[in-house]
């Protein structure tokens, strides 16, 4: 189980993935001047450039449904992502491959449930497969969440 610490604001939009003791696992911090919404995630709660564990951003500007390149930290050139995220979140759901495979490691969908329809409190089945890190597949999903809620913003506001 993990918890999300909201933004602290500055230069940069940082978020801190916490374990269920509350210590740091992740942090997630967003460039906020960048053409394709690039996050950076760190170890801990070090955004240190030596505890860069790797870098998320959009595949393309222009993106019907989401699509995130996942880069290694030691994958400096990012010719090649070494995995990806497919995503709509308008379905609430996203695929996790690795690279450019169709080999999924992990996928999330919503759950409708009671709860969901009548409190319309959104529940979420994630499905990480064998020797995938969850504190991983957790931090793509928050970003692929930060990356929707600026999309919704902008196009409320145009």
């Amino acid at each position: 189980m993990f918890k999300v610490k909201e933004p602290v604001f500055g230069l940069h939009d940082k978020r801190i993935l916490l374990d269920g003791s509350g210590s740091p696992v992740l942090t997630l911090r967003e460039k906020m001047v960048s053409l394709h919404d690039r996050w950076q995630v760190f170890r801990g709660g070090s955004t240190e450039q030596r505890d860069l564990l790797y870098t998320v951003k959009r595949s393309s500007m222009l993106q019907f449904k989401t699509k995130l390149d996942v880069f290694l930290s030691h994958n400096k050139e990012e010719k090649r992502c070494d995995f990806r995220v497919k995503g709509s979140w308008l379905e609430r759901s996203c695929v996790v491959y690795a690279g450019e495979s169709d080999s999924i490691v992990a996928q999330m969908h919503k759950k409708h449930t009671v709860q969901s329809v009548f409190l319309g409190k959104d529940n979420f089945s994630v499905t990480v497969y064998p020797n995938v890190d969850y504190a991983f597949i957790a931090s793509l999903v928050v970003i692929l969440d930060d990356v929707n809620r600026e999309d919704r913003a902008a196009a409320g506001s145009s």
